[in-house]
């Protein structure tokens, strides 16, 4: 039996929250942490948390309770519990948690976790730390790489950051106070952390950032790179097949960026870009600095320069102040668009934002009918999308094992999720498939021509399921 220590983190919210997560662990790493995902193993537990949702802090208070009686349980042992809270509710209540939670040993925000291993040594020591200032140095350049084994394990698609914070303060968002300001990485840091990821076997990775498309890092030349100069220089990496990025800001999508969907083989042909609503004032009101029409004319630019690309968006119904006609100019806009897949919420309060403080808040029935319209024509145009791939040739990147088995499961370039009968030894690979019958979440398709083999069975089934990962 090993004597490492052991640490579990459970993650709430964001794809950033995912690549947080990872690199908290590898921080931990050198001090003699591996990775469990049994919480009753742990010596160390993380609850990486999220603020943007309704009731995050209380779902977060929830789990504390739960994950205390085991710590209680251990206290007397050999092998203590630690228990911590990072990430954006940790930023935005540190000492409120550790006044209502007694259990929290430890609590740091998402721009401290490089700090890990010396917060947990003041924890250790006795002190109830809490580490929520938004520090000035560089957590990226302090963090230690990932082993290739541990790359390797996390599977063949992975995340990277590249930006962080938010300058735009929408009215409705946590962002900016619980990730800071703006900032982006250098480029000799990405590039150098996206070599370390292909040479560990990864094929595809997406870019990350609260507004990634806002991204200017120090170029080799002592320049500013914007993401489309980034994306360039990314897809000469070999290995690295397929690129992606989220989430976009509408007024950050400039013309290198959208030349780089035009030319980039590479880069997939998928865009998040979220909008919010389709009605001029509470676009207003929501501080978001574009027009219903100016984001239509970023739409045409943008499928005139990427005719097959797939657009995804973010849309809150029931803000402060919305009328029926404001609803009806948004969906008026999601039927004008035609998105292939999107993410639609109730607006719900989020302390210490504008609009927390706005009158003539919306009545919690009048936001679920209407969010109920809006999401059943989003489902009517994502499954239109998915039917129009039916009898499609794609590639398709195998990641992870099949719903059955003998099936490896992986996606499309639009990022559908692709069900197909395959060898094991296909995972990882990109191999071209044939659509043959579609559902409403997923493409079930074949191989083509001479990469058709086989139903796996037995071991070779077992090495489909170990080698997955994690998606």
């Amino acid at each position: 039996m090993s004597d490492a220590k052991k640490v579990f983190v459970r993650t709430y919210g964001c794809q950033m929250n995912v690549y947080d997560s990872d690199r908290m662990t590898d921080a931990l790493a050198p001090e003699g942490y591996a990775s469990t995902d049994t919480l009753e193993d742990a010596d160390l537990v993380i609850l990486n948390t999220c603020h943007i949702r309704e009731k995050a802090a209380e779902k977060v208070y929830s789990e504390i309770g739960r994950i205390r009686k085991l710590k209680d349980a251990r206290a007397e042992t050999a092998r203590p519990m630690t228990l911590a809270v990072a990430g954006c509710v940790a930023q935005a209540e540190g000492e409120e948690i550790m006044h209502r939670a007694p259990a929290v040993d430890l609590v740091f925000g998402p721009q401290s976790y490089h700090r890990l291993p010396e917060l947990l040594k003041r924890a250790g020591a006795g002190d109830r730390v809490v580490e929520t200032d938004l520090p000035t140095e560089d957590k990226f350049k302090a963090l230690p790489a990932a082993s290739r084994e541990v790359t390797l394990k996390r599977g063949v698609t992975a995340f990277l950051t590249v930006q962080e914070g938010c300058d735009k303060f929408c009215t409705f968002c946590v962002v900016p106070y619980t990730r800071g300001a703006e900032v982006s990485r250098p480029i000799a840091q990405v590039l150098d952390e996206a070599r370390r990821l292909a040479d560990a076997g990864v094929r595809e990775v997406t870019l990350l950032g609260q507004n990634v498309n806002a991204y200017h890092g120090k170029g080799p030349d002592g320049a500013d790179w914007g993401l489309g100069r980034l994306l360039h220089a990314l897809a000469d990496i070999p290995g690295l097949d397929r690129l992606r990025y989220t989430t976009s800001h509408p007024r950050d999508m400039d013309d290198e960026l959208m030349a780089a969907h035009r030319d980039l083989d590479a880069l997939m042909p998928y865009l998040h870009l979220p909008v919010q609503a389709g009605s001029d004032r509470i676009l207003g009101m929501m501080n978001r600095k574009h027009t219903a029409a100016e984001y239509m004319a970023l739409v045409e630019r943008i499928r005139a320069a990427r005719p097959d690309i797939a657009l995804s968006g973010d849309f809150i119904v029931g803000f402060p102040g919305e009328t029926e006609d404001d609803f009806r100019a948004t969906m008026k806009l999601v039927e004008e668009v035609g998105y292939a897949s999107a993410f639609s919420f109730k607006y719900s309060p989020r302390p210490g934002t504008p609009g927390a403080a706005l009158d003539d808040q919306v009545p919690e029935e009048v936001k679920s009918e209407r969010l109920a319209r809006l999401q059943a024509l989003l489902s009517q145009q994502q499954q239109a999308f998915n039917a129009s791939k039916r009898g499609a040739v794609m590639d398709v990147l195998f990641e992870k094992p099949g719903r059955f088995e003998g099936q490896l499961g992986g996606r499309s370039p639009w990022l559908q999720a692709v069900h197909v009968e395959a060898p094991a030894e296909l995972f990882g690979e990109i191999r071209q498939v044939v659509i043959e019958d579609v559902g409403p979440n997923s493409l079930v398709g074949r191989l083509t021509g001479d990469e058709a083999a086989a139903r796996p069975s037995g071991a070779d089934g077992r090495v489909a399921a170990e080698a997955g990962g994690r998606a």
